[in-house]
């Protein structure tokens, strides 16, 4: 019995939406086209669901201080800018929302092109500017000197916007229309239909129409055969909200980074605005951000990535301010905390004890910031304990006054106390355990005035990693590198202070458009000859790119045959193929002195600051870097018993796991060997006797990670 064309109970409603002739080496460099932290996000869905709308008050402040990726929903109910501490040059605050022409799954929106397009949206929630309530309701009007200010850059350290492209700010308030917001829709089961009408299936092309409850005239025609214990989604019915009058505030043209601080003398840009017109005086204010980008043409197919990068900080919308309140009392580190290690961000930790003096920095630099209009006298300390093992040592610089940042700038080594706290001591060694062959440390910096009640206080954390690999990079893909042409070769040098067995390499691979650096490459070992890469003592041929959809996942590439090494070599790459293989390049840490590319005879130094994201492992076994414990100490992973053997339960503290928490088991390859969804008490029958790592995903955010020892 067929359905075809039967007034029934459902519907389902579907929304459609050259080559070169020169033989010397080019390097290439570019943007990214799918950003790794985009990676793991859910698309966002044409039928949306019913959702409780956010009203916020007076004051909004916003500083992504505190998120991580995504934006707070509750300041930003929907968006696609991407939150961190990466692609910002020395912001005046620890992170920035970055604007670029990948939509929220991380990918070049559909509709990029050579010509500017609206790309990235940052929409907040809604505002009230009808009323104040503290310390009394009252209403707001133009005279209660109502300013919203900001912070911008272009670029940053990601592709610089053309002067065609722009950022833009609107403000927006109610046109007293209403508009289509969203088609609400409902799961249920077919076999409820199937029973209805008599019937064994739902076939192709059998038309369906919405239930009783729901607007009966919408239908779905199916595209499949559905037939009993299969569900379906449904649409139920359109939902309107109130229409939007959208005015463009401000705007301004893209350029480099280097000519906006020709220009403006500051990396970054504050902006203020008074709001006067009285139809913004709305208890449904909004105000909104968004980038113009263009991308490159089809004749460098890999240059079709992301582009057009712009950093946004620092958003305020108060009231009883004046246009020369552009402070907030605010202390705050700017950019990532640095690493202790004097040449890598990461080495073997054999390679570390065999010369702990040179392996270390006598010091290191710090980026503080006092946004507040006074001086503040702060303290600075840091503290460095290591992670499953009993060293702790701590430094305290003092009491320093720190002038406002808006008439000095960040605090610096050369100014009267200054250097205790922007450029301190490594205060210790780490620690030479020769029982084990890895270790790593959590390093927290601290900045107050206590003074005040409540207190400014800012942190900063720093995971110091000793494990059988060497690492420049700092995990996070500002940009991407690759060679031309077709049998071009790159090498990274690295040092053994004592001899090691090579195992192979983790490199990172962005990826591209179409997966159009998919090209094979070989992998090449050298040994040193006077500075520049020698004798060529291993390769790995015809290998290709691998991705991981974790976020920053490095790929391992396992030589058959290890290599003993000793003293200086290089560990790089020959393309197969014509085009940039696209691998990840850290932009914020310069390590281009151990760059080089050839495609003749002739090896030239590179000429691109930044680190190319490869490292090479070493040593008689493969320990990666899992985190053992949360930067944050908010969530703290139990396992019991530990070791265990038949079974292990699991409790995390300061966090209720729910139906999206997910399970994850790690062998010490970093392989997944084990993945399910979160049960407090699981069988370890399937597993085999060694050390795993255990994590927790919630959303595809890493919650807290924990070792777990099975024994036989």
């Amino acid at each position: 019995m067929t359905a075809k064309n039967l007034p029934l109970i459902f519907t389902l409603f579907f929304l459609t939406f050259h080559a070169s002739s020169y033989l010397i080496a080019q390097e290439i460099v570019s943007g990214l086209s799918v950003h790794p932290a985009y990676q793991n996000q859910t698309q966002k869905s044409s039928i949306k669901g019913k959702a409780e709308e956010i009203v916020l008050n007076l004051p909004f402040f916003e500083d992504f201080s505190k998120s991580k990726v995504n934006t707070n929903n509750l300041f930003w109910p929907e968006n696609a800018v991407f939150v961190n501490a990466d692609f910002p040059f020395l912001p005046p605050n620890r992170q920035a929302a970055t604007f670029d022409v990948l939509d929220s799954q991380g990918k070049v929106y559909e509709n990029a092109s050579t010509r500017p397009f609206i790309a990235d949206v940052l929409e907040s929630a809604l505002i009230r500017l009808d009323s104040v309530f503290t310390p009394e309701q009252r209403n707001l009007t133009p005279a209660d000197s109502l300013y919203f200010s900001f912070y911008y850059q272009p670029q940053g350290r990601g592709d610089k916007p053309e002067e065609h492209d722009s950022l833009v700010l609107q403000f927006g308030y109610p046109s007293g229309e209403m508009e289509f917001d969203f088609m609400d829709s409902t799961t249920v089961w077919v076999d409820d239909y199937l029973l209805a009408n008599n019937i064994d299936s739902i076939f192709p092309l059998d038309t369906l129409f919405a239930p009783i409850g729901c607007d009966t005239n919408l239908f779905w025609i199916s595209n499949r055969i559905l037939t009993w214990g299969d569900q379906i989604t449904i649409p139920c019915d359109s939902v309107f909200k109130p229409a939007v009058n959208w005015e463009t505030v401000w705007a301004t043209p893209g350029m480099s980074l280097d000519s906006f601080y020709f220009f403006n003398g500051n990396y970054f840009k504050q902006i203020l605005i008074p709001v006067l017109d009285t139809s913004y005086f709305s208890n449904r204010f909004q105000f909104r951000f968004y980038n113009y980008g263009s991308i490159s043409d089809n004749i460098l197919p890999a240059n079709r990535s992301n582009v057009d990068q712009w950093n946004l900080d620092l958003i305020r919308l108060d009231y009883n301010r004046n246009f020369s309140d552009s402070t907030y009392p605010l202390l705050s580190f700017s950019e990532r905390a640095p690493s202790f290690l004097r040449r890598y961000q990461a080495m073997p930790y054999k390679q570390y004890r065999s010369d702990p003096t040179n392996a270390v920095k006598p010091t290191f630099e710090m980026f503080i910031t006092n946004l507040d209009s006074i001086v503040h006298n702060t303290t600075y300390s840091y503290s460095v304990r290591q992670n499953v093992g009993n060293q702790l040592f701590s430094y305290n610089g003092g009491n320093c006054n720190l002038d406002p940042f808006i008439a000095t700038g960040f605090q610096t080594c050369q100014t009267g106390c200054g250097a205790a706290h922007a450029c301190p001591p490594v205060q210790s060694l780490f620690s030479l355990d020769f029982d084990r062959d890895s270790t790593s440390y959590l390093i927290t910096h601290y900045i107050s005035d206590s003074t005040l009640q409540p207190p400014l206080v800012d942190s900063i954390t720093y995971h110091q990693g000793f494990y059988n690999y060497f690492a420049y990079d700092d995990g996070t893909p500002e940009l991407g590198y690759g060679l031309e042409p077709a049998g071009a070769h790159m090498a990274v040098q690295f040092r053994m202070v004592v001899p090691d067995t090579l195992k192979g390499i983790q490199i990172f691979f962005n990826r591209t458009l179409n997966n159009t650096n998919n090209k094979f490459f070989d992998i090449v070992v050298w040994k040193d000859n006077n500075g520049m890469p020698g004798e060529e003592v291993y390769r790995m041929v015809r290998q290709r790119p691998q991705w991981s959809d974790n976020l920053y996942e490095f790929h391992y590439y396992q030589f058959p045959d290890p290599v003993i090494m000793n003293g200086i070599f290089y560990v790089g790459l020959m393309q197969e193929e014509m085009g940039s293989i696209n691998i990840g390049f850290d932009a914020a840490l310069d390590n281009s002195q151990y760059n080089f590319y050839r495609s003749d005879n002739q090896w030239r130094n590179s000429l691109i600051p930044g680190s190319i994201m490869l490292r090479p492992v070493v040593g008689s076994s493969y320990f990666v870097d899992i985190s053992e414990f949360t930067s944050s100490k908010a969530h703290e992973l139990k396992c019991y018993p530990n070791p265990a053997q038949n079974f292990v339960s699991l409790s995390i503290s300061g966090f209720i796991p729910d139906d999206q928490t997910k399970i994850q088991f790690f062998d010490l390859t970093a392989r997944i060997i084990h993945e399910q969804n979160w049960q407090n008490q699981i069988s370890l029958s399937q597993f085999n006797k060694g050390i795993y790592f255990v994590r927790i995903i919630h959303q595809n955010r890493h919650i807290a990670t924990q070792k777990l020892v099975i024994t036989p």
